[in-house]
């Protein structure tokens, strides 16, 4: 079992349904907190007391870095990193264009990569790192072929990279949540999605989130949520 109080975590991603909602239980479990968003002042209205705010974009080469350096010139130490930031697009492989490709590759995979590439060298003996794939690393879906491969890759590189860190006593944690209403889609920065069933609520995901950090758990599957 790992305890949340009085450790220092960083979350990415904290502006969004659900990073908000994991910074915020990290918090009211006794956490320090540095929290991470493209927007100071929607970070500062999540209304967390004493949490350290970072502002920085993933899509740039050294926002991970920077991120993961202020906050441990902060708080001395960092005993885990959640990334929940992400971007969502839709539509045909042979529609979906080049700009659309690459910013999906930037915040989906080359951010968490960069990410976990900086946290791993900071991170003290014994923390977590978990990084929030999605189901359609698992089950691909026709009409999200781009997607469903940027979150894949991205899936295999923390499944690939627990195994590099176990002998730094550190866990990297993929978590694969099925369908959530984030709102994320209705975001999405092209195409317009499929129709879905009705998701998970974000509160189901990051009180699954939090209970694999606290209980240690290395992959959390889609099956794993009911």
């Amino acid at each position: 079992m790992t305890d949340i109080s009085g450790k220092v975590y960083v979350v990415v991603g904290a502006s969004g349904a659900l990073g908000s909602r994991i910074a915020k239980s990290l918090a009211e479990q006794g956490a320090t907190l540095t929290i991470s968003g493209r927007s100071t002042e929607t970070l500062d209205g999540l209304g967390i007391d004493g949490a350290h705010v970072v502002a920085a974009d993933l899509r740039e080469p050294d926002a991970a870095r920077t991120v993961i350096a202020e906050a441990k010139a902060k708080h001395g130490r960092i005993d885990g990193v959640v990334n929940a930031a992400g971007v969502a697009a839709f539509g045909p492989v042979a529609d979906i264009d080049d700009d659309t490709v690459d910013d999906l590759v930037l915040i989906d995979f080359l951010g968490p990569l960069r990410l976990l590439r900086a946290a791993l060298g900071e991170i003290e003996e014994g923390g977590v790192i978990v990084g929030i794939s999605a189901v359609l690393a698992e089950q691909p879906v026709a009409g999200m072929a781009t997607y469903s491969a940027v979150k894949a890759a991205a899936s295999t590189l923390y499944v690939a990279a627990a195994k590099e860190a176990r002998r730094s006593k550190i866990r990297v944690v993929d978590v694969r949540p099925p369908h959530t209403e984030t709102g994320l889609v209705d975001r999405a920065i092209a195409g317009d999605p499929p129709k879905m069933p009705e998701g998970l609520s974000p509160d189901t995901v990051a009180d699954r989130v939090i209970a694999a950090i606290t209980g240690g758990e290395r992959e959390v599957a889609s099956s794993d949520f009911g």
